[in-house]
């Protein structure tokens, strides 16, 4: 693997280490019970917000395991609009990515261009040869999101998660690296 070169700019957006200032931004949408919607805690208090930025501002990319989140901003205007995460997962090139947006960064194509730069990342730079993104099927905008960056639904698996109260079930969508390729040839 190669040192991760920090940060990545897309078009619009730049994508970079967490950084203190980020803490109130982060914990505004994180608290929020929309966002925690399809993710696996409750909103975040104030706490486990400043936690997670800790943690996030310090992650370190070197083995399986190991896993990056970097902070989404506008190339034009800063401020936090979301996060993207790229885990190397244990098998050989394995690797899973995922997001979680503020609101006012939701239907923009932030989060498709900010996953794609991660899918980039992972299949051009750092030689992954499968990434797969897993959600709770009744997570619709991700399903779509996974759909525009040319990810297939592999499975379905009923009742997969037992979190907050209910049974959820978790579709798995993936991508390889020659079908990343073949989709972004001559792009």
């Amino acid at each position: 693997m190669t040192k991760l070169e920090l940060p990545i700019h897309t078009d619009r957006l730049v994508l970079r280490r967490f950084e203190a200032g980020d803490l109130d931004a982060y914990h505004a949408y994180h608290s929020l019970p929309e966002t925690a919607r399809f993710l696996p805690r409750e909103a975040k208090s104030y706490t486990q917000s400043m936690e997670m930025v800790g943690r996030y501002a310090n992650f370190e990319f070197e083995k399986e395991g190991d896993w990056v989140c970097l902070a989404i901003e506008a190339a034009d205007s800063p401020g936090l609009l979301g996060e993207v995460v790229l885990k190397w997962m244990p098998g050989c090139g394995q690797a899973e990515v995922g997001w979680s947006l503020a609101p006012e960064a939701r239907g923009r194509g932030i989060g498709r261009e900010a996953a794609g730069a991660l899918l980039k990342l992972g299949f051009e730079e750092l030689g992954f040869h499968r990434i797969d993104a897993k959600l709770d099927a009744l997570n619709t905008a991700s399903a779509a999101l996974c759909d525009r960056l040319g990810m297939r639904l592999e499975s379905t698996q009923m009742d997969k998660w037992h979190y907050k109260g209910q049974w959820a079930t978790e579709v798995v969508y993936a991508i390889l690296a020659e079908e990343w390729s073949a989709r972004n040839a001559g792009a």
